[in-house]
């Protein structure tokens, strides 16, 4: 998939805050941190739990059902019970629009 879907208005995002979109069926959390936008799949690898609602602390995401902490800026698994890295999206501002893209298929 090539095209680039709009996800919100950048103002519309404050920091430390987050969205979620669906991105041809996949619920795609995007988070604004440090002034940059950061798109994970809306799933823990734990158990496929929704983790967008979890506890940020400066950039790790800790997954509100079972405690996994992630990375937010690289997808990084930090600790246990989740071992998987989570999928990371493309992120770009354009026209004043936060788009992602689901870039595994090019």
């Amino acid at each position: 998939m090539n095209d680039w879907s709009d996800v919100a208005p950048v103002d519309s995002l404050p920091e430390g805050g987050h969205i979620v979109a669906d991105l041809d069926g996949i619920p795609v959390a995007v988070f604004k941190l440090g002034g940059e936008f950061y798109a994970i799949e809306d799933a823990c690898t734990h158990d496929g739990a929704e983790i967008a609602s979890g506890r940020l602390e400066g950039d790790e995401l800790t997954c509100p059902r079972h405690g996994a902490r992630f990375c937010l800026r690289t997808g990084k698994v930090l600790s246990p019970p989740a071992y998987e890295d989570l999928t990371c999206f493309p992120v770009r501002v354009a026209d004043g629009m936060i788009q992602i893209r689901d870039a595994r298929w090019d």
